[in-house]
This record gives C-alpha cells, structure tokens and sequence, in this order.
C-alpha cells in the first residue's frame, strides 16, 4: 500500500518535522507540500536538511491543491486550517495539527482563541484514558476521516496526570504544572523575543496566570479522563533549547493513597503501550532522552510533606507533542500497524 501524501505549511517547524517522520513511513509517499508566503519556492530552500525532499516545490495553500491526496496533514497557525478543512472531500483523511478542532465547546473557543469556531474532530491522543480507564481514545480513531492532533504542552500534562485521575487516587481540582519549553513550540516566524541573543543563558515565563490556550484542552482532557470539577493551573516557561518540553505536574493525594498505589496506577495505565513509559523509582527523565523520538517518558516521586504526587514527564514538542502524533493516529485511522514510521530512539548527544 502507497498512499499519496499532502503536507500544508510544510515551511514552518511542525510542517518540517511532518515531511522527515513522512519521509521514513514505509507506506505514505509525499507528493503535495504547501504554504503561504514561501509558494513557489523549492522546499529545500525552506527545509534544508529534507535532503530526500529535494525534488518538491511549496505550492500554494488551496483545498483544490491538497484534495488530490489520500492523506492531508494540516501544519497551520490557528484559524487557517478551519478555512480549508470544509472544502476537503470526506473521503480524504484529513489530519490537523493545529487547534482549529481540538475543543468541544465552543464557549472554551471563543475565550481563548476567539474567531470562527468550526467544531471537534477525533482527537489524535490514543493513549488518552476515557471514563476512568475503561477505554482510550484509540478506539475512536479507527476508520476516522478528520483527526485532530492535540497540542505538545496539553500531551505533557494530561499523559503525566491522567493515571491518577483515572484510578481516583489524586484531587482533580487541585492540579498544577510548570514546563520548561524549547523555543520551537513558538514557531518558526520571526520574534525579537526568541532571537538567539535574547533567550541563550536565560529563561522566561510566558501567558501566566491562566491565560495560555491549552488550558480548556487540558480540563477537556483529564474531565473526559473522569475527574469531576478539574482546574489546573500551568505556567509555561520557555527555556534556551530548540525543541523539548520537561513537565512537573502535581496534584494532591486523595487521603489514604500510598506510594505503592501511585505506582501501581501509572504503571498498569501504560503497561502495554508503546510510546509511553513510567521510569523506575528514583528515576526521572530529561527533556533530551526524548529528542527525535516519539515517546513520553514520566517519573514519579510523593511529596509526603504536602501529600502530594509529582509526575515529571517529557517529550519532544515537534515529535510525541505533533507530528509523530499525527502519523500515529493516521496509522491507528487507516489501520497501519501504529509504530509504524515512528522511532523509540531518541537522538544523543
């Protein structure tokens, strides 16, 4: 099986890291790439290291140049992809790596991103528990024709806390979580504030205090998980590194909880899962363990000071956090075998 493949803001970061992990797949060819302001230029002038892609040229971003695919891959700021989907046959699976379909309120839309709302998709988490660990998200993304890929600071979060949500052992409304971010997650367009002269030897916080975007995603995620009254509050914090997130999420415990529980609920949640994974006591993971890999990867530890529960995941913001994401749930869609194309190797040093 070759299925022909579209690529849409194949310029930008997440468009880039969706061509390589693309490039490798034994069954996806990619025969379409688009943008905006680049079109008409080789894409190898935007993505030099696609050495492999050299023979495609950015085309211009229209429904009736991405329809002729059996797979399209939106990589487009929000309320871009929104415009297209619509005009895209039903028959074409459609994946979105941004937010235009991630929420299913449109309350929760119009507070935090505002503009058109244009309805849920799938969500592209398959790992994701559901009505307390009785099922995952995976079985909703068989056959899917429109999926929507979830964001890198809301897969960090939601896969570190979701265990003890689901097993009701930790305080769903009483969750916080600080993330160190690489500066990729921003975006590719120019910023005086992530020149390199301005974030080399130093760290930021930015839209504190609850305002970031993947806050309704988060509460939509861990409600669906099964807690009741979810709130959290995240502060992201962007640090001098291209690409990576290091989540450190606590929640408290339910009274009664031991150490023992906590264990035994993260570890039986991804006991059989491939790209996430509960590290050994005493062990937490590092933004760069994850590095070109599509994994998650979470220590543990309790705070018995506070009663507490602290889960340090991490991941890679452009592979689990995007676009190996997005080709995991493909596969799961087109019923591909799901690891295929996907590595568990990161890149070292």
């Amino acid at each position: 099986m070759s299925l022909s493949v579209a690529v849409a803001g194949a310029s930008g970061y997440a468009g880039g890291e969706l061509l390589r992990l693309l490039a490798q797949h034994p069954d996806f060819e990619i025969t379409t790439v688009t943008a905006f302001q680049n079109a008409g230029q080789p894409l190898i002038a935007t993505q030099p290291h696609l050495r492999s892609l050299a023979h495609l040229t950015l085309q211009e971003t229209t429904p009736e140049v991405l329809a002729g695919a059996d797979l399209v891959f939106l990589a487009l700021p929000h309320g871009m992809s929104g415009e297209l989907t619509s005009e895209l046959p039903d028959d074409v699976l459609v994946i979105d790596c941004g937010a235009d379909h991630r929420l299913t309120d449109p309350a929760a839309w119009a507070e935090f991103y505002g503009g058109e709302y244009f309805g849920a998709w799938n969500y592209g988490m398959p790992e994701l528990l559901l009505d307390n660990g009785s099922s995952r998200q995976r079985d909703n993304l068989v056959a899917a024709t429109r999926i929507a890929v979830p964001g890198c600071n809301v897969t960090a979060i939601t896969l570190g806390l979701a265990p003890g949500i689901a097993a009701g052992i930790v305080e769903p409304h009483d969750l916080v979580s600080v993330l160190a971010v690489g500066t990729s997650g921003a975006g590719k367009s120019l910023k005086a504030e992530l020149l390199a002269s301005e974030i080399a030897g130093s760290a930021s916080a930015y839209q504190v205090g609850g305002t970031h975007r993947h806050n309704p995603e988060i509460v939509q995620n861990l409600t669906a998980v099964g807690g009741v009254g979810v709130g959290i509050s995240f502060t992201p914090v962007l640090v001098p590194m291209s690409r990576g997130i290091l989540a450190t999420s606590t929640a408290k415990l339910a009274p009664g909880v031991s150490a023992h529980d906590v264990r035994e609920a993260w570890e039986a949640a991804y006991a059989n899962e491939t790209f996430v994974k509960v590290l050994p006591d005493g062990q937490f993971p590092r933004s760069g363990d994850t590095t070109g890999a599509n994994t998650v990867l979470i220590g543990l530890a309790i705070d018995e000071r506070v009663g507490r529960v602290v889960a340090v995941s991490a991941l890679d913001n452009l592979v689990k956090g995007t676009a190996g994401a997005a080709i995991q749930s493909a596969n799961i869609a087109l019923g591909i075998p799901e690891a295929t194309g996907l590595s568990l190797n990161g890149v070292a040093p």
